[in-house]
């Protein structure tokens, strides 16, 4: 059975989403809209705003983990700051997170890199 790469994509997010909460994250929007960019994931930890990028890959965890080039980390530092702003929240600590999750011969892999690009 081969599924359609976008339904992989939302089960991938669904299950970062659970990953996080089960590490004392508290999930507080997903696919947040900000202009023309998206944070898949955000969430509050510790009083700590975080934006989660989430990279999902068949098999390879370091392609998702270096698929954040410079201008994906740039978009990403440019939706974090102004969703921060939007919700009256620009004077509090923020950090973009990055959760790579890969699916091999049906075993789900999720890995969850703190601070990937610096805000």
């Amino acid at each position: 059975m081969v599924s359609n790469p976008f339904s992989m994509w939302r089960r991938a997010e669904r299950r970062a989403a659970r990953f996080l909460r089960t590490r004392g994250f508290r999930i507080a929007e997903r696919n947040a809209r900000i202009g023309r960019d998206e944070i898949d994931i955000v969430a509050v930890q510790g009083g700590v705003l975080v934006c989660v990028e989430v990279r999902f890959r068949r098999r390879d965890l370091a392609e998702a983990i270096e698929s954040i080039d410079g201008p994906k980390a740039r978009a990403l530092r440019r939706a974090a700051r102004a969703y921060a702003r939007r919700e009256g929240l620009a004077t509090e600590p923020l950090r973009v997170d990055l959760v790579a999750v890969t699916l091999d011969h049906r075993r789900w892999r999720l890995v969850h890199l703190p601070a990937i690009v610096p805000v």
